[in-house]
């Protein structure tokens, strides 16, 4: 029932938050959103072991899935879309699928995420194997879509997991792992977009991040792999070098260019002192590791 999930209860300290100054608004949002990262730490351990269970799937040739309805689902697929940049990856290796497809993301799409079929279906759509990871993703805990998807998930043969903001969540028994991050009532009751939309992107973001460190996108605190899409990216993958080999500016500029514009490899040519075919032979000897062809 709805009314015993702490998504949709009422929070007792915004009782009167209609008559609230904008300052004491503000106070008292603020002292709200400070409940997400404490909710989340209670979480590490089964967020662990879906990052563990991710990386596998990676190197199995695999791939990330999200899957969700509303804001859970649009948060599942802004997360998706940031990986390609950030580490350079193909977009199909980190997947978002939101209930009521592309038009969903923009617009609420009427009883899509009330269907169970729909979230088996948009599985199929990309062929799911079982190599891939597919986490759903409700805050309320009990989208007939995501349960569907994880069912579906579950036949094939994939590994799942379920992200929810409530204990003892629906989505939980049908998942391997179960994160269950709960941040108490929002402020505007049932508004899942605020502390229960800001812990989901908080787990989202640890899932992909330390999941790309696992597979090598990452060398020392630095995005390796970046997609050098725009002027700011060319100049950020410029300074990476920089950073990661203690070299000046022209002569990170001239490896980038001899690297053929891509950062990890300019990197390993300096770093061990080598060509471009060296250091991408290193590279593909190391899976991708820079501090494995040091």
């Amino acid at each position: 029932m709805l009314e015993n999930l702490s998504t949709e209860k009422r929070n007792e300290k915004t009782a009167s938050l209609d008559t609230l100054s904008v300052k004491e608004a503000l106070h008292i949002m603020n002292n709200e959103d400070a409940k997400v990262t404490g909710a989340i730490a209670t979480n590490l351990t089964s967020i662990e072991t879906v990052i563990k269970e991710v990386i596998t799937s990676f190197k199995k040739g695999g791939r990330l899935i999200y899957v969700g309805a509303g804001t859970s689902g649009r948060l599942g697929v802004l997360d998706a879309a940031e990986c390609v940049p950030t580490f350079g990856v193909p977009a199909t290796m980190v997947v978002g699928l939101i209930a009521g497809g592309e038009k969903a993301f923009l617009q609420a799409i009427e009883g899509a995420e009330d269907s169970v079929i729909l979230g088996k279906e948009d599985l199929e759509g990309i062929a799911l194997t079982a190599d891939d990871y597919v986490l759903g993703i409700a805050a309320s805990g009990r989208t007939p879509y995501v349960i569907g998807a994880l069912d579906y998930a579950k036949e094939v043969g994939a590994k799942t997991g379920a992200l929810s903001c409530n204990t003892n969540a629906a989505i939980s028994s049908h998942a391997d792992t179960a994160i269950e991050v709960d941040c108490g009532p929002e402020i505007l009751t049932g508004s899942t977009r605020l502390k229960a939309g800001t812990a989901q992107k908080l787990v989202l973001n640890m899932i992909s991040t330390v999941s790309m460190i696992g597979i090598g996108k990452v060398y020392k605190n630095l995005m390796v792999d970046v997609m050098p899409t725009n002027e700011k990216l060319v100049e950020r993958s410029k300074r990476i070098i920089m950073e990661a080999t203690e070299c000046d500016y022209d002569t990170a500029a001239n490896y980038y260019e001899l690297a053929n514009q891509h950062v990890k490899t300019a990197i390993v040519m300096i770093l061990t002192k080598t060509d471009f075919a060296t250091a991408t032979e290193k590279l593909a000897d190391a899976d991708g590791f820079i501090r494995r062809t040091l």
